[in-house]
């Protein structure tokens, strides 16, 4: 089978099914699982799909953002996972930028460092903080409906005041070529000055967040340190030498 025709009907078995494993991809063309593979490479770079782990599935909408309910249902046991990994690394006395974002607010629960301080840009984690006895300060802003997120100039200017031991920042894309995205602008201007307010900057994201790429750059690869579950040593190889990660175990 031709190149082409491979390629017509891999896209036509994603239109149809989304998410689209390996195996069915081998079987539907007849085709070895390396010839695959280097398929969706191409595809992938074409920007036609995204390659998961075991497969591909479609490219989300660039622009797309799920509201803060929706999120909190999504990969709960692997955001538990990066929380809870993630809140290990906070030390005593340590001053801290806790991001808005479902995986960040997972970790509140777990934070044992004592005397610490955090700022947040996220509403959602006040109750969560303040029940724990930690000194907790807010950027101020804008807040976005969708997310409970502060945002825009207000959040920006607010942010400017501190500097951080480490900072632990949400995103919804990372790419080989574009780096750490999120849909919003406005948002990402945050997310963007506290990676540069950071001594030590922890990106949190499950498997699902690599080889995607949405709307507004956050910073490019080497800003931080990704934590993740994401254990597919091929997809972890194309982010070598330019990524820094630490996977995280889950049970």
């Amino acid at each position: 089978m031709l190149t082409p025709e491979r390629h017509r009907i891999i896209l036509e078995l994603l239109e149809e099914k989304e998410v689209i494993k390996l195996h069915e991809l081998v079987e539907a063309t007849s085709s070895s699982e390396s010839t695959i593979r280097r398929d969706l490479s191409q595809l992938e770079k074409n920007k036609k799909l995204k390659r998961v782990h075991g497969g591909a599935s479609l490219l989300k909408q660039k622009g797309a953002e799920l509201s803060i309910h929706e999120k909190s249902t999504i990969n709960l046991h692997e955001k538990e996972a990066v929380a809870k990994y993630a809140a290990g690394l906070i030390k005593d006395g340590d001053c801290i930028f806790l991001d808005a974002g479902t995986t960040t607010f997972q970790m509140i629960k777990h934070i044992t460092a004592k005397d610490i301080k955090i700022v947040t840009n996220g509403l959602t984690h006040l109750e969560a903080l303040l029940e724990r006895n930690i000194d907790t300060f807010l950027t101020g802003g804008y807040i976005k409906r969708k997310t409970k997120a502060l945002i825009g100039r207000g959040a920006v200017d607010g942010l400017k005041n501190y500097q951080f031991d480490k900072s632990f920042i949400g995103v919804n894309g990372i790419h080989p070529i574009y780096g750490f995205t999120t849909p919003d602008p406005e948002e990402a201007a945050v997310k963007e000055l506290a990676v540069r307010l950071g001594q030590k900057v922890y990106v949190l994201a499950d498997h699902t967040k690599f080889h995607e790429v949405t709307f507004a750059k956050v910073a490019d690869l080497g800003a931080g340190t990704v934590l993740t579950n994401e254990t597919d040593q091929e997809m972890l190889e194309e982010f070598k030498g330019d990524l820094s990660f630490e996977v995280v175990p889950t049970v």
